[in-house]
């Protein structure tokens, strides 16, 4: 028969333990400073903040956000990678941290060996979106038209090395589709000329069209996600007439390589427990995201799976921003 602690003896041993546990946990900075290499208003600085914001309460930790906009993120990342690996500056970048990679010779840092991955924060899918002033209902459509020679189809992307350029290229290279790219500077124009019906197909998020996709002045034809998505349970996910197609956005947080492994594990831990509070979760799904439950190491994996993506198919496409 097993003989059981005094409740009090009980209680003291719990105390004692979490005290101890307490004791290990490596001790933050205090100030934290998250480095957002876009300028304010969009979407990694919207995230920034809150979860900042969040961060600060929780821990008792002063956490700033600093804009460094400038050369596609690259600025920012730089300031990143060479400072101190002390847990004192984070980065917070998206998907477009990895394309940026894969079609840029000339980087000043590595995607890889410059930063010690510490979080992703929240991903989710992409929109195959059409005009309305094409005929194409379904991703079936779509494919018959950019694989088909007599027809003349353009997408449109955000810029040269976007991820909306990326996952139309890759939509071409998976279909033996021709499908041909009009970068522009910013949604909002791809989108005016998709609704004046000189743009047939786009892939991008479903935040940037939020307005037009309301208003039914563009139509919606498949999620980029390998499942179809709780946000728009109503679409195909491509991956349905494409087998293997996959891309997502997301968001994460980097510190400068080197950083140790206690501060980097204990970062992930609070910034996994303030992703999943019910006000960033309702952040996140106005990009249709949801917040992620990566240790460091599994989301070190997955942005090398998305260095390794995107590079082989840059240069599969011949695409390059130098």
């Amino acid at each position: 028969m097993k003989k059981m602690l005094p409740r009090g003896l009980l209680a003291l041993c719990c105390l004692l333990g979490a005290s101890a546990l307490q004791a290990q946990e490596p001790a933050l900075p205090k100030l934290i400073k998250i480095v957002v290499p876009f300028s304010p208003g969009g979407s990694n600085d919207l995230f920034a903040r809150a979860l900042g914001q969040k961060l600060s309460v929780k821990l008792g930790v002063n956490f700033i956000v600093e804009n460094k906009p400038g050369a596609s993120g690259a600025i920012g990342a730089q300031s990143v990678a060479t400072a101190e690996p002390d847990g004192a500056t984070l980065l917070l970048n998206s998907v477009s941290f990895t394309t940026n990679a894969a079609v840029a010779t000339k980087l000043p840092y590595d995607p890889i060996k410059s930063f010690a991955p510490v979080a992703l924060l929240n991903r989710g899918p992409m929109l195959l979106i059409v005009g309305n002033a094409t005929p194409y209902k379904t991703p079936a459509d779509v494919l018959k038209a950019i694989r088909s020679p007599a027809k003349d189809i353009n997408y449109g992307s955000a810029g040269l090395g976007s991820i909306g350029q990326m996952a139309s290229e890759l939509l071409n290279s998976s279909t033996g589709g021709h499908a041909v790219h009009v970068p522009y500077k910013g949604i909002s124009n791809a989108v005016a000329d998709m609704m004046g019906g000189n743009l047939q197909i786009m892939i991008t998020t479903a935040a940037s069209v939020a307005g037009p996709l309301k208003g039914n002045m563009i139509r919606p034809v498949a999620v980029t996600s390998p499942t179809r998505s709780n946000f728009m349970p109503g679409l195909p996910a491509l991956a349905e007439s494409v087998p293997g197609f996959s891309v997502e956005s997301w968001w994460g947080v980097f510190a400068p390589a080197k950083t140790p492994k206690p501060l980097v594990d204990r970062l992930n831990r609070e910034i996994r427990s303030v992703a999943d509070t019910a006000e960033m979760r309702e952040l996140f799904a106005r990009e249709s995201t949801e917040p992620s439950n990566m240790s460091p190491e599994q989301f070190g994996d997955y942005l090398q799976a998305e260095v390794v993506k995107w590079r082989k198919l840059a240069q599969e496409r011949n695409i390059t921003a130098d």
